[in-house]
């Protein structure tokens, strides 16, 4: 329930900006742990309120079952789970 309730926080249009969703997307077409895939995309710090906006609306995916969202979390694009 703590990843959810952190992630909610991320669910509104306010949190979304395409250009970075974009680099975003391209940075996690392949797993990747969330803060390397961040700094991919740009710089982490600005990439993270998009990026979980993107976890929470499922386009980029995590397995967090059992486990808090942390720097090492894996997290691929949401085609790639069979979406």
């Amino acid at each position: 329930m703590a990843n959810a309730r952190w992630l909610s926080r991320y669910r509104y249009p306010r949190c979304f900006r395409e250009d970075v969703a974009a680099a975003l997307r391209n940075a996690f077409a392949s797993p990747c742990p969330l803060w390397e895939g961040a700094r991919l995309a740009g710089e982490t710090l600005a990439m993270l309120p998009v990026l979980f906006h993107l976890v929470w609306q499922h386009e980029l995916t995590a397995d967090l079952s059992g486990q808090l969202m942390e720097p090492a979390t894996l997290v691929r694009s949401g085609s790639a789970v069979g979406r």
